[in-house]
């Protein structure tokens, strides 16, 4: 089965910057203080290999349902994405105080090392990232672009990118980007693909 670039660049741009003001970053930033950075990217990754296989696997199976009630049902999906981000944004930098706190209480619980903190990252990552709006945006973009593969790689590799952004350069970027204007951003990209969305359902083009 082969890949679309522009698939995957759209998907990656799109989970890239709706994932970065998430509760994930700062969770990853957080351990990545309490233990080696490069195992908590491990299980973080690791992670996110499985649910975004678990977000491609549900948007197949809904793209077998008839093309133009999941057309519609995409479309609201990033619409409701968009609102949801860009009405957050001004309690962004707030809930990331809290996040912080939150996650740095599990994260302080014992004396890892090794795999350990592999495992216990992946089991953090993977419970905190069900329901999450990257992995519904990303079942939305199967049945937007049909195709996949490319979605999946997309999708990954923004993961994969944003998880080592957190736990090598995440303090430092934080300082230099608010949270709230990353999330701004995030909102616009989704309104964006839910206009495209809706243009190619009226058959605009």
């Amino acid at each position: 089965m082969g890949f679309d670039f522009t698939t995957i660049a759209i998907v990656f741009a799109t989970i890239f910057v709706v994932e970065l003001p998430d509760k994930t970053f700062i969770a990853t930033l957080v351990m990545a203080t309490r233990f080696r950075p490069l195992l908590v990217w491990i299980g973080v990754v690791a992670a996110f290999f499985v649910q975004t296989l678990v977000a491609v696997a549900i948007g197949g199976v809904l793209s077998q349902l008839p093309k133009r009630p999941i057309e519609i049902f995409a479309a609201l999906m990033f619409l409701i994405g968009g609102v949801l981000l860009l009405r957050g944004a001004g309690k962004a930098d707030e809930e990331e105080a809290e996040t912080e706190e939150e996650f740095g209480e599990k994260a302080g619980a014992g004396q890892r090392a090794g795999w350990k903190v592999v495992t216990f990252c992946f089991t953090v990552l993977f419970l905190a990232e069900w329901g999450d709006l990257s992995q519904i945006l990303t079942a939305s973009m199967v049945l937007r672009f049909d195709e996949p593969v490319s979605v999946f790689l997309g999708a990954f590799l923004a993961l994969a990118a944003v998880s080592g952004l957190a736990a090598v350069l995440g303090r430092t970027l934080l300082k230099r980007i608010r949270l709230s204007t990353i999330r701004r951003v995030g909102g616009g990209v989704c309104l964006i693909l839910a206009a495209v969305s809706v243009l190619q359902i009226a058959g605009a083009f």
